[in-house]
């Protein structure tokens, strides 16, 4: 048996392990780090050829040709294998036979799953695979078991969480097979279920996209890179591990931006139902990959950040994990390794479960160090909020209604109604509609804040019909954005509230005459405990385009 590598210790019995999809991009690392571990690999996957040749410069493994698709019931009787890991992919739109086979074999069953659906779904399995005595574990990957354990770590000492952010940025050198780019264009452009505001939202896939910090208290690390949505099964997993079911997102991206533009353009498409999916190109972005692998770095990185209350103060805390030297691609197996050695030495627990919670942070350290990979926990101070940065001292001098909604930490939601008055001009009907309010009528409304560093994004939801704006701080002044116009308030307090008096208003960046600006004194106070809103825009000369009035309150459940 080969002598165990630097740091590795042997298992306390040897095992013997089918791995399928053991020669490929997470798969070989794999089946390379058990069978150091002194375990016989089966090296199974669909190209016997390529199993050979992985097997001739690796000791303690063997080639086994097998589908994951297909039936696994004489590989089964061949080599009995204590366990099968499957890391072949993609999950996404499969179904359960594999398990099913391992069940009704009485193996245990390990996979490297992301598929939102198939991870969420396996305990659909439980009862089958208790009766059969084996443990069916599905998710031993990036997410959601090494991301729940960072969540779980940061969560350890918070009080009330209200949102959870997750991002992954790729090396644009680290290796992904066909299956992974599979995986990614199943769902871009397709419609993705996300928690936030105290409600269930739809983002779509690689939309959205944002520049992502991941760096270290030393400022080592990356200064930003881009990211968009993603469909992975924390975003089903996570909100119900909390009482409150906080907002959560999960962005991932690779490292050069113009191929995230890329899929944020042919995401397009997908989303407008001009075609089905993107799925079909996944060998043709593969290509396009390796054509540019040259270009770009070989630093990989992660981040988890908490956002919340801790002692009734805002908290923020954030963990991040930078690879560099290409070891990016290795982390994707950690949580596999750990909990096949758990599975094998009979530690792991009957039945059929997601890995989202079977890991602490601290287990990975081992791994982490034999690596280029350093990661850290930070406590961060969170900023002021816009209201309380633009108004100064004279925040605290509104009531807790109002001040509750102008101190939204990162992602909340309220609700409650308006009353919608329309203009009568056919000109102000024209430039309502243009700026998207919404239509005269009672109306039940719901409007969701989402606040990043730089501002805020509301979104008003009028009877299910939308429209947003971006505010932000301009100076001394509040600034609300509704496409390319731009309006600036001025925001005294009032003997119960705030109002907004029109400051200045601009079209891209040309700066228009206040005489020529649309009329509008908005005014927000609190009555019963309770926020109350009214707002009044009417235009020069041609009178009233909308008048909207009502009250809110956080949304819950």
């Amino acid at each position: 048996m080969l002598a165990s590598r630097a740091g590795i210790s042997r298992p306390y019995v040897v095992k013997k392990i089918l791995i399928l999809g053991g020669y490929g991009g997470f798969g070989a690392r794999l089946s390379h780090e058990l069978a150091a571990r002194g375990h016989h690999i089966l090296v199974a996957g669909r190209n016997l050829q390529k199993a050979e040749h992985f097997c001739k410069t690796t000791e303690n493994t063997e080639p086994v040709q097998a589908d994951r698709n297909g039936d696994v019931g004489k590989i089964f009787e061949q080599h009995q294998p204590d366990l099968l890991i499957d890391s072949a992919g993609p999950f996404q739109d499969s179904g359960y036979q594999l398990v099913q086979q391992c069940i009704a074999a009485a193996i245990p069953y390990l996979d490297l799953a992301d598929g939102r659906d198939f991870v969420c779904g396996i305990g659909t399995l439980n009862d089958a695979a208790t009766a059969a005595g084996v443990p069916v574990i599905s998710g031993a990957s990036s997410v959601p078991a090494l991301s729940g354990s960072a969540i779980r770590h940061l969560a350890a000492e918070a009080g009330q969480i209200e949102a959870i952010e997750m991002a992954i940025s790729a090396s644009n050198k680290a290796t992904a097979g066909p299956s992974v780019g599979k995986a990614i264009l199943s769902y871009v452009g397709k419609p993705i279920r996300i928690r936030g505001a105290g409600q269930w939202q739809t983002g779509y896939g690689w939309q959205d996209l944002r520049h992502v910090r991941f760096t270290l208290a030393d400022g080592s690390g990356i200064e930003r890179r881009l990211a968009g949505l993603a469909d992975i099964p924390d975003l089903d997993l996570v909100p119900h591990q909390f009482d409150n079911m906080p907002a959560v997102i999960f962005r991932a991206g690779t490292e050069l931006g113009f191929q995230n533009r890329a899929l944020w353009l042919a995401s397009w498409p997908v989303r407008w139902g001009w075609i089905r999916s993107l799925e079909p190109m996944a060998k043709f972005l593969l290509s396009l990959q390796n054509m540019t692998r040259a270009l770009g770095s070989d630093v990989s990185a992660m981040k988890v950040e908490l956002f919340g209350y801790a002692n009734h103060k805002p908290c923020r805390k954030t963990w991040t994990l930078i690879a560099k030297e290409g070891d990016g691609p290795q982390i994707p197996t950690f949580a596999a390794t750990l909990l096949a050695e758990k599975i094998l030495q009979g530690q792991a627990k009957i039945g059929a479960y997601d890995a989202s919670k079977l890991l602490r942070l601290s287990e990975f350290q081992p791994l982490f160090d034999r690596y280029a990979i350093t990661h850290e926990t930070r406590a961060l101070t969170p900023q002021p909020s816009l209201y309380q940065h633009v108004m100064g001292p004279e925040f605290k001098q509104l009531p807790a209604s109002i001040e509750n909604l102008h101190s939204v930490i990162r992602n909340a939601g309220f609700h409650g109604t308006a009353q919608v008055t329309s203009g009568k001009n056919p000109l102000a009907r024209l430039a309502a509609k243009i700026f998207g309010f919404p239509s005269a009528g009672r109306h039940d409304l719901r409007v969701h804040i989402q606040v990043d560093e730089k501002g805020e994004t509301w979104t008003r939801s009028f009877s299910g019909k939308n429209f947003s704006s971006r505010l932000q701080k301009t100076e001394s002044h509040l600034t609300e954005s509704f496409g390319p116009f731009q309006f600036r308030f001025n925001l005294p307090v009032t003997a119960n509230g705030l109002a907004m008096e029109m400051a200045g208003w601009k079209f891209w960046l040309v700066p228009l005459p206040l005489f020529l600006a649309p009329r509008s004194r908005a005014s927000e106070w609190d009555e019963d405990g309770r926020f109350h809103f009214d707002v009044p825009i009417a235009l020069p000369v041609i009178g009233l385009m909308v008048h909207y009035r009502g009250w809110l309150k956080p949304s819950e459940g």
